[in-house]
């Protein structure tokens, strides 16, 4: 076992802050609080000098606390006097199968997202106009080329990013099952 360094504790923190607050915000619908959520458990790891075995267990710890935190506050006293959830709502967010669910998307999400970052700006561009249910015609309209180009520049982005995300296809695929 041993204590993150500062460096390391940073690029935890870089690499998995936006995932961790997409994750709370399943949770909690409010993605300022689900930041401060985010960032009160980090400060905890922090503050606490909390060890870990392995990247694997830090991700596991960060993940948990998250979802215990955003329990927390679901719970709390504030929220249920001004946000009223029925019971079956709460025993359906409390599940493990939800909270492993919401695991798997936030990370597949993540991967997707890094994966397109690594793709030349135009071909980034027109897959996430893509992704965003843009058509090749209006994609073509709006960034002013061709339809030829954006099928082109398309065609390009799936060819770089098909030996990227090979490796983690099982786990695209079952993200997309459970949504």
């Amino acid at each position: 076992m041993r204590q993150l360094t500062h460096k390391e504790f940073q690029n935890l923190f870089d690499s998995l802050y936006t995932s961790l607050c997409l994750f709370a915000n399943k949770y909690l619908n409010d993605i300022e609080v689900s930041k401060d959520v985010v960032q009160i458990v980090f400060i905890k790891v922090w503050e606490d000098e909390i060890k870990f075995h392995s990247d694997v267990t830090i991700k596991s710890y960060l993940y948990t606390s998250v979802k215990n935190k955003s329990l927390d506050y679901i719970k709390s006293k504030y929220v249920k006097s001004t946000d009223h959830l029925s019971t079956s709502q709460m025993v359906k967010i409390e599940k493990e199968s939800f909270f492993l669910r919401e695991v798997v998307v936030s990370e597949t999400s993540n991967i997707i997202e890094n994966a397109i970052k690594t793709l030349p700006k135009k071909c980034e561009q027109i897959l996430r106009l893509s992704i965003n249910e843009f058509t090749n015609p209006e994609i073509a309209k709006q960034l002013g080329i061709s339809l030829n180009t954006v099928k082109a520049q398309k065609k390009i982005a799936y060819k770089k990013l098909k030996p990227i995300l090979k490796d983690y296809f099982i786990v695209i695929a079952f993200a997309f099952y459970l949504d």
